[in-house]
């Protein structure tokens, strides 16, 4: 790193140094403007900042080892663009003179021009070569300053300089021995250059704000999951160790899922962590080689800060673990007035407010702790860590302005609490933010990292008092007396075991609803879509010159193969076309043996034709709709409409070929290995999506290089190469009850296999010959061919599966070597024996749960969900009876669509459970398919009323089924079996009774009937059904509707009141 240690070595408009491009340029748009900015600046307030200079000679020292910031530094960075080490400008109101070799004096010649354009000065080179120490030419430099004073009527010159840059170098120590001994006036000219640098302009503010999202993904990505997998395992890890992973991560953006060069990237200072009670607030803190402690009631303070383009940004957080009170309160406090002191960043407030507005809150809330307040807010920040001049303390009276960057930094320093420990009694707090102040209100652009209470305190005490609540629950209910001791063993294992999951699930409903309340107030699901710009109309140009038409001597319509138009005859002249605009296209023939073609274009404006970007700056033109011709040729018409219909095909798919590969992500290029190592080689594989083309399908092999695979077959352009990087998800599945061994890759982004764009990229080898038994009888299971045959293939399926095992274990232990070790690969294999039958599209396959992820590999399209991905999952079509159920996926990202796996057989459903439960997946259950877009659309649109309405809770039944339940007889618990023996046998008894009287009570009920429709007409019947139906209608009791419903059918009368009818006894 010593390359770029000295202050700001990488340019800040992007370009590579010229010692490693080679071919690096001065941004001249950058240096006019900022040139003019310095020039007008400088003139404006010469007399009270820039200390009353004429001249202002900055000296550049040579590159060093240590991370330090200088002003000369930023001044190069700010104006060049690039840092100029040994150099040495002198800034005149007619003249700007250069110091320096020849390499920079070369580089700085582009300058005469747009410095004289700018402020009118001419630059002046002076090349110093490597026998020179550099004396006449600095004498050369002072008779130029001496001839300006003495032009401007000044006895002697007033030259400006930073007072504070010790000399380095012999040039830079020729130079200020010279300038000290001479009869110059010497000004220190620092706080202009630090008012000079406090406001940003647009590029910089995009530096800023890139450096700080870094920061924060670092701390949000890396940092926070490392110490919580470091408390949870229970490791032991020195603070220092993690300094040097974290900066790792930091030179490596991917590593943290940024998207941003490694080469404009640095660290701002070592990444400092600290726990165990030895706290040390200052920048200048270090990580030392103690181990972090985490024990109850300890304190880890957390602090990282990245450059992008050698701007800097910051970011300090404090984590506590089984905070007591007192370590809560302060946080509390402290959480408090760092926002206080972030919401007094406004344009026209003097820096002080801001200090004060902290220590406010602190001196109201908990006024003891007001004398460990840190004594500033923080700094300003930007090309140097610390811009002197902007300390927020509460002495400066300096004015905010819109533009300016701040570390916010805010801090308690050495509180006491009562602990058992000594490394906790003594702790200390601190939160840093780096802030943009806009106009209206400041923009924390390190805010993705959160700062507060619910996720930076966690409680490990939990655990074990919610092991202990469970047990005790089970021996209350072991000494439920009615219990016989067989059902008491089964029984209360059952519930122990089911009360455990429902516990657990509770606790994962209350972290997913905060979880999904933080993501939701930060703006978590508002994610593109990744899809390229559509191709415009605008966009099609057939012919540039109205003379490349070609000539044609007949009106007739013609076809350019080339041009990929039709050119058709109106009005007596050839109008061309792109076949692009051409909607549909057809012929028929007419009575009079004519034939007629059709042609409709594509029109903006109307149904499935919306308007683009250039339909809409010619609103007011007029489209072609739709054309037709007549012709007696009825071959050249049959030949002009195929033309056209294949040319559309050939263009429509070329078209949609380029806008998929136009939404790719650009790979990094495959390295081979060369002679480093020989390639890990998997040969006859096939691959899914297969190559496009119409010749016959090949085999090929597959390599692992130095940073990716190749696979690759004898035809050359049939070729696809898979990034390491690029791998999201590597998968090994071994055939087993399949007809195939594979690997399956997984990736972050897009590639091209042929002409599909794809996520997933499958190798695989039939492990089985398809083999046809032409005899067409059946053969004996005993027939010595049969078993030779069965032997044959488990031989060559165990061959094929060690074969993919040898390579996926070499693979695994080159992805272990330090330079791949960051992207955390290795091969996953699905867990067969958790697997189920379902349909995840529209055939069932046999899905399997793999350590992060569910898949299933085998038929396609392929499935392959992460764990990671998914917010919770719903069973629906849960319930007694139903012999399967759907299984619902709802994903954090509420714009993408839910993923539904029907018909899993209902004896699955207690193992997927359970292993939901387990990989710490919340789950609900619901009686029916819910219909979740406009579950979703309600979420997005009011995430504030979702979580005011308890968030997912929506979907637990469980509040209601057990309100429903919660009945007298419910609560009676269970009854003796010879209770439940005489209710039964009553009940027989009543109903054999009911049964020996139905058949009287039938007789005399047809007697009755017979007697009653004796004499009576059809209208007085229809009249009696309607009263009687009415009636019914009125005050019919459910016993009297089917008393008329078993005599209607001749089943005999109702049982007696009373009496319940007789049903099948349960097994």
């Amino acid at each position: 790193m010593a390359d770029h240690r000295n202050g700001n070595a990488k340019a800040s408009d992007g370009n590579a140094p010229a010692a490693a491009a080679g071919a690096y340029s001065i941004n001249i748009e950058n240096f006019s403007k900022r040139l003019r900015s310095f020039y007008s600046h400088w003139s404006e307030h010469r007399t009270h900042i820039w200390g009353s200079s004429d001249t202002i000679a900055i000296a550049t020292p040579p590159v060093s080892e240590d991370l330090r910031y200088l002003k000369s530094s930023a001044l190069n960075i700010w104006l060049l663009g690039y840092e100029f080490p040994e150099t040495i400008m002198v800034f005149m109101k007619k003249q700007i003179h250069f110091l320096c070799s020849q390499k920079k004096s070369s580089l700085l010649d582009v300058l005469k021009k747009p410095a004289k354009e700018a402020v009118g000065a001419e630059v002046v080179m002076h090349v110093k070569t490597r026998s020179d120490d550099g004396t006449a030419l600095i004498e050369e430099i002072f008779r130029a300053v001496r001839a300006q004073s003495k032009a401007d009527g000044h006895e002697s010159p007033v030259v400006g300089h930073i007072a504070k840059e010790v000399p380095e170098g012999n040039l830079l120590e020729i130079w200020s021995d010279k300038l000290k001994n001479s009869d110059f006036q010497l000004n220190d000219v620092t706080n202009g250059f630090s008012e000079l640098f406090a406001v940003k302009d647009s590029t910089e503010i995009t530096n800023v704000k890139k450096a700080a999202y870094l920061t924060a993904s670092v701390m949000k990505q890396f940092v926070v999951p490392k110490l919580e997998k470091v408390i949870d395992e229970e490791k032991r890890v020195s603070h220092s160790s993690l300094m040097d992973e974290t900066e790792k991560v930091i030179l490596d953006p991917a590593r943290a899922k940024v998207k941003l060069k490694a080469e404009n990237v640095d660290i701002c200072y070592p990444p400092i962590f600290q726990s165990g009670g030895e706290f040390d607030l200052r920048p200048s803190a270090s990580s030392n080689d103690e181990n972090l402690y985490y024990d109850s009631t300890s304190v880890i303070i957390c602090a990282i800060g990245s450059r992008y383009n050698s701007y800097c940004s910051n970011l300090a957080r404090t984590i506590l673990i089984d905070a007591n009170p007192l370590q809560s309160k302060a946080y509390e406090v402290l959480l408090k007035a760092h926002e206080v002191a972030i919401g007094a960043l406004i344009p026209g407030n003097k820096v002080s407010t801001v200090y004060q507005a902290a220590l406010s809150v602190v001196e109201k809330e908990t006024p003891e702790l007001a004398q460990n307040l840190t004594k500033s807010a923080g700094t300003g920040i930007g090309l140097e860590f610390r811009e002197s001049g902007l300390n927020l303390n509460a002495k400066n009276d300096r004015v905010l302005k819109a533009g300016m960057v701040f570390n916010v930094s805010l801090g308690f320093q050495n509180l006491q609490a009562q602990t058992n420990s000594p490394k906790t009694e003594k702790f200390s707090l601190l939160l840093a933010d780096t802030v943009i102040i806009n106009e209206k209100q400041p923009e924390v652009v390190t805010s993705i990292s959160s700062k507060a209470v619910k996720d930076v305190a966690y409680s490990f005490n939990e655990d074990e008092e919610e092991e202990e609540q469970p047990k005790g629950k089970a021996e209350t209910i072991g000494n439920a007396p009615l219990l016989s001791k067989a059902s008491l063993r089964s029984d209360n294992q059952e519930m122990t075991k089911e009360e455990l999951r429902r516990q657990h699930q509770a606790e994962l409903a209350r972290q997913k609803n905060e979880e999904t309340a933080r993501r939701l107030a930060g703006g978590g699901t508002m994610t593109g879509d990744g899809r390229g710009a559509a191709r415009t109309l605008g966009d099609l140009v057939t012919y540039k010159n109205v003379n490349d038409v070609p000539p044609s001597k007949e009106l007739m319509i013609q076809i350019d193969q080339k041009n990929e138009a039709v050119i058709l005859p109106i009005y007596g002249s050839m109008v061309p076309f792109h076949v692009a605009t051409i909607k549909s296209v057809n012929s028929q023939q007419d009575s009079n043996r004519s034939w007629h073609v059709r042609i409709i274009f594509n029109v903006p404006g109307t149904p499935f034709n919306p308007h683009d970007a250039n339909s809409l700056k010619f609103q007011g033109s007029v489209y072609l709709r739709e054309v037709s011709f007549r012709s007696k040729d009825a071959r050249h018409i049959s030949e002009v409409v195929q033309q056209i219909k294949t040319l559309r095909r050939q263009v429509a798919s070329r078209e949609s070929e380029r806008a998929e590969r136009a939404t790719l992500v650009t790979q990094e290029k495959l390295q081979l290995s060369g002679g480093k190592f020989k390639p890990i080689r998997l040969p006859d594989l096939w691959i899914r999506p297969v190559f496009g083309g119409r010749g016959r399908k090949l085999p090929g092999a597959l390599e692992a290089h130095v940073n990716g695979f190749r696979y690759s077959t004898s035809r050359q352009e049939e070729r696809v190469d898979v990034m390491y990087g690029n791998i999201k998800h590597a998968f090994f599945q071994p055939a087993e009850k399949e007809m195939i061994t594979l690997l399956h890759f997984h990736l972050h982004n897009h590639i091209m296999v042929g002409n599909k764009k794809t996520k997933d990229v499958q190798f695989y080898v039939e492990v089985m010959d398809v083999v046809q038994n032409l005899g067409g009888g059946k053969r004996s299971a005993n027939d010595p061919d049969e078993i030779e045959e069965e032997q044959r293939e488990r031989d060559r399926k165990n061959r094929f599966n060690m074969d993919f095992q040898n390579f996926v274990n070499k693979v695994n232990d080159l992805w272990g070597q330090p330079q791949l070790r960051g992207l955390d690969l290795e091969f996953d294999q699905p867990l067969r024996e958790l697997g189920f039958h379902g349909v995840p599209h529209k055939a069932s396959a046999f899905i399997v749960p793999t350590t992060s992820c569910l898949v299933e590999l085998v038929e396609t399209p392929f499935l392959v969900v992460s764990l990671s991905e998914i917010e919770i999952v719903n069973l629906e079509r849960v319930g007694l009876g139903q012999k399967n159920f759907d299984m619902t996926i709802v994903f954090k990202d509420f714009k993408r669509d839910v993923l539904r796996i029907d018909s899993i057989p209902s004896s699955s459903l207690d193992s997927i459970k359970e292993w939901l439960n387990t990989t710490d997946l919340k789950y609900y259950e619901s009686r029916l398919n819910l219909n979740w877009r406009p579950i979703l659309k309600t979420i997005t649109d009011d995430p504030e009323k979702f979580i005011e309405d308890g968030g997912w809770e929506f979907l637990n039944l469980e509040a209601s089924d057990s309100e429903s339940d919660n009945t007298e007889d419910s609560d009676q618990g269970y009854e003796p079996s010879d209770v439940q023996s005489d209710s039964v046998s009553d009940n027989e008894d009543d109903d054999s009774e009911s049964l020996v009287e139905s058949d009287d009570d039938e007789e005399e009920d047809s007697e009755e009937e017979e007697e009653e429709e004796e004499g009576k007409t059809w209208e007085e019947l229809e009249r009696e059904a309607s009263n009687a139906d009415r009636e019914r209608d009125e005050s019919d009791s459910e016993e009297e509707r089917k008393r008329r419903k078993m005599k209607a059918f001749g089943k005999g009368r109702a049982p007696d009141r009373g009496v319940p009818p007789k049903r099948a006894k349960f097994r």
